[in-house]
């Protein structure tokens, strides 16, 4: 199967997320009838809870709407690596295939930074359109988050 189809439209929420401010990642999940169950993109610096990953949205979607039994049918397809704790979450709850565009450099739980213990249990499919996600997120990089906290590093005074 073409995972591009499923890709355009988690890199159509990941642009959403960047209009909002947020990290632009999209994540949508499909059962096993290639229908899409959850659509999610990050909502951390709305919530200010650090844990409000797309991949976490998708799932208090599926739980919300009575659907938490469709965990293992999942193929979930994300615009970036998940981290590590999203990664563990999902083969906590039995996802059957993860897909992703680009690799997450800095905290990748599937094999980049960290492997998550049960992976090997899960299907893994990288780089998927890898360089539209890795363009949206240099576009949040280049600006400044306003809702990042004051830097804790003390800045060096210029001496005349």
């Amino acid at each position: 199967m073409t995972w591009e189809k499923y890709m355009k439209i988690s890199l159509d929420l990941a642009k959403e997320a960047l209009q909002a401010g947020e990290v632009p990642v999209g994540c949508i999940f499909i059962d096993k009838d290639d229908k899409i169950v959850a659509t999610g993109c990050n909502t951390v610096n709305e919530t200010k809870n650090a844990t409000r990953h797309a991949e976490v949205n998708c799932v208090d979607k599926l739980v919300n709407d009575g659907l938490s039994n469709k965990f293992s049918e999942l193929t979930v397809v994300v615009t970036v690596e998940p981290c590590i704790m999203c990664a563990a979450m999902l083969v906590k709850i039995g996802c059957s295939t993860i897909i992703y565009g680009c690799a997450n450099d800095r905290f990748g739980g599937c094999g980049t930074v960290f492997e998550c213990p049960g992976l090997l249990n899960c299907k893994i499919q990288k780089g998927i359109l890898a360089e539209q996600a890795m363009d949206l997120l240099k576009l949040f990089y280049k600006g400044q988050n306003p809702n990042a906290p004051d830097s804790k590093v003390k800045k060096k005074i210029k001496k005349c």
